[in-house]
């Protein structure tokens, strides 16, 4: 095997020179690694056999030459180190439960003290407590669909790298057996927490460097154009201000607007899960006077809807006596919008219980699709928002 080795090596340096000076593909500073790899681990395996190879009596000879106190001193210390209790030695159940107790940073540096730990602080049941409690307001359906599509992009990325073919071969043909694992594990090594965990879910949010779909209430810094609404945004968090950064989709002609500083209390996951510029199906029949309600509506055909807060009101002969209330049998549902004053032409439109799809116009705006509110929680956040003047 020597033999082959030391002629194997000149062949492949004649072949190298004799070789066109061209561009090299990407994947070529990987195979260059491999030579001195080879003969960084060729000369730590000659001198692990020379060790062996060494007789016992000169092996004893420098074990004897070790001062005694450094010899006791060892023993001791081995001895000492052997005693000790490690967090491992715990019951499963205890181990388990200290785990769980763990904030998100406790469990990152756990995760950092040996490889036992590794595997279980990156546990997806010990995360995802901690995903709820603090991104569930405002991760929803349409966020795990984008971190899918960027975990099936990274995939087929990192599936297509046109070095491996070339490390199969080299690793048939060297009898070394490290050498695949040496290059693979090489690569594992700048990216050592695998992307389809929660806990790095969990941290690509929190560094900013994951940007997800949410909603953001009253956007523009609570421009009043958009008071009471809620419009689909592009968001990501910033840990140094513990807030969001919004980047809006252009609304017609308009540029995309982004705003920065974006509180919690402004965010909302998506409540239905389809695109702004999408007609939201609805049932409206069993809707009645006093129910609150959101409503899709848009500027224009070229802009995207936006979600406006409003209730169910009375027809116009109906003196809201519940006693003799017939509205909600009538095929036309009046949506009141009370942010704004009386005789405003935003304050009210009536739109078909049966045949409704979109109706409205360029100049009153298009109204789209229907959501009942069922949750009080939604209603009050609404009326958190309530702007202190009333919109002409």
């Amino acid at each position: 095997m020597l033999f082959f080795l030391m002629s194997f090596f000149p062949f492949v340096l004649l072949l190298s020179k004799s070789l066109p000076l061209q561009a090299l593909p990407p994947w070529a500073g990987e195979v260059r690694l491999l030579s001195v790899l080879f003969w960084k681990e060729l000369l730590s395996s000659l001198l692990h056999l020379f060790e062996k190879c060494r007789p016992l009596g000169a092996r004893k000879i420098a074990a004897s030459t070790m001062p005694p106190k450094k010899r006791c001193a060892h023993r001791v210390e081995y001895v000492e180190e052997s005693e000790e209790m490690s967090v491992l030695d715990l019951p499963e159940l205890v181990l388990e439960s200290i785990l769980e107790k763990l904030s998100p940073t406790g469990l990152s540096s756990m995760a950092a003290v040996c490889s036992s730990l590794r595997e279980r602080c990156r546990s997806d049941h010990l995360w995802e407590k901690h995903m709820k409690e603090k991104w569930g307001r405002v991760i929803g359906h349409s966020a795990c669909r984008e971190r899918k599509l960027h975990l099936d992009s990274s995939k087929h990325s990192l599936g297509g790298f046109a070095g491996s073919h070339w490390i199969e071969l080299l690793s048939c043909v060297w009898p070394i057996s490290w050498l695949k694992d040496r290059i693979e594990s090489g690569n594992k090594s700048k990216n050592p927490l695998p992307d389809d965990t929660l806990m790095s879910w969990y941290q690509s949010i929190e560094s900013g460097k994951f940007w997800f779909p949410a909603q953001v209430y009253n956007r523009e810094h609570g421009h009043v154009g958009f008071m009471l609404s809620c419009y689909d945004a592009q968001v990501c968090y910033d840990f140094r201000t513990d807030t969001f950064h919004a980047r809006y989709p252009p609304h017609g002609q308009r540029n995309m607007v982004e705003e920065k500083g974006v509180e919690w209390s402004r965010l909302r996951a998506p409540p239905v899960d389809i695109s702004a510029h999408d007609l939201h199906i609805s049932d409206l029949s069993d809707l009645r006077p006093g129910d609150h309600v959101e409503i899709q509506w848009r500027r224009s055909k070229q802009f995207p809807y936006g979600w406006w807060y409003g209730v169910i009101s009375h027809l116009e002969p109906c003196d809201g006596n519940e006693l003799y209330c017939h509205c909600h049998l009538s095929d036309t549902v009046v949506l009141e919008f009370n942010q704004y004053t009386p005789g405003s032409r935003w304050r009210q439109t009536s739109i078909s219980r049966k045949y409704h799809k979109e109706e409205g116009n360029e100049t009153d705006g298009f109204y789209g699709g229907i959501r009942k509110l069922q949750s009080k929680d939604e209603i009050s956040k609404w009326r958190e928002l309530w702007p202190t003047d009333v919109l002409e």
